[in-house]
């Protein structure tokens, strides 16, 4: 199983979680103007900040789609496997990611360790990368008159 799906607090939902998220996740999407409360079982209302109601909806819209989700903090530390399974890479090809310096690590012992944050301003170049070639070669079709 991936190693990110056994973190503590990785939530994989039942279909009947799905159906509410997919439920819930509407009845938001209609209130984006608005701020969320939540009311407590003692009849306190506490305001939730705007990030939070963007994570919240997000988070619906995942579960509502069957997906597993983990929240990540950004400084947290992670295994070559589990940077491996969220880049979705083999772990010998992350291993050589790191040894030529295009992700930031550090070794704790003998182990590698690489920040969150790392792995996801690497993947955030490695599609920007891309973006930038599909615009070059559309450039390029048009240029050649290839109907693109």
């Amino acid at each position: 199983m991936n190693a990110l799906l056994e973190r503590n607090g990785t939530i994989v939902p039942s279909d009947d979680d799905a159906r509410l998220a997919t439920e819930s996740s509407r009845i938001l999407s209609k209130r984006s103007d608005r701020n969320l409360h939540v009311q407590l079982d003692d009849g306190q209302t506490l305001p939730l900040p705007r990030a939070i109601q963007e994570l919240i909806s997000h988070l619906l819209v995942e579960m509502s789609q069957g997906n597993a989700v983990t929240l990540i903090p950004i400084h947290a530390e992670m295994t070559t496997q589990e940077a491996a399974d969220f880049l979705n890479v083999s772990r010998p090809y992350l291993v050589k990611l790191l040894e030529t310096n295009q992700i930031p690590h550090h070794k704790v012992g003998t182990h590698r360790r690489v920040r969150f944050n790392e792995l996801r301003a690497f993947k955030q170049r490695q599609a920007d990368a891309r973006a930038a070639a599909l615009d070059e070669l559309a450039e390029q079709a048009q240029e050649l008159g290839m109907g693109y």
